[in-house]
């Protein structure tokens, strides 16, 4: 249901985005830019151009699931974009390190909000 785990594929959109953009609009770039299918189930992650922002979208049986998550401090680290492909696949792993802030190639953490 609504879940991100080991068992879905996770695709970076290759361009920033505006983070004003809706489902629909998500799933014409899926379709258009990425060549893809957006009622495949796979997860479909956009990021704003200040990499604070977060957008996952993923088919569900019978509907989408949006996921959207803003840093209040820091910013994602992304993998390289690879624009001649028009998509970047990636294992739960690099998902995972991409949303806890575990650094992919820097060598150092990712700055984070703390209480």
């Amino acid at each position: 249901m609504f879940s991100l785990n080991e068992s879905l594929n996770y695709y970076l959109y290759p361009r920033y985005i505006s983070m004003g953009k809706g489902v629909d609009c998500l799933c014409e770039l899926i379709r258009q830019d990425m060549k893809a299918n957006p009622l495949s189930g796979d997860a479909y992650l956009f990021f704003s151009k200040n990499k604070d922002i977060v957008k996952i979208l993923r088919w569900d049986k019978d509907g989408f699931i949006l996921y959207h998550k803003r840093l209040e401090a820091g910013t994602f680290e992304l993998p390289r974009f690879q624009p001649d492909r028009g998509l970047y696949r990636f294992e739960w792993e690099t998902f995972f390190m991409i949303m806890r802030g575990i650094p992919l190639r820097s060598g150092r953490w990712r700055k984070r909000f703390k209480m």
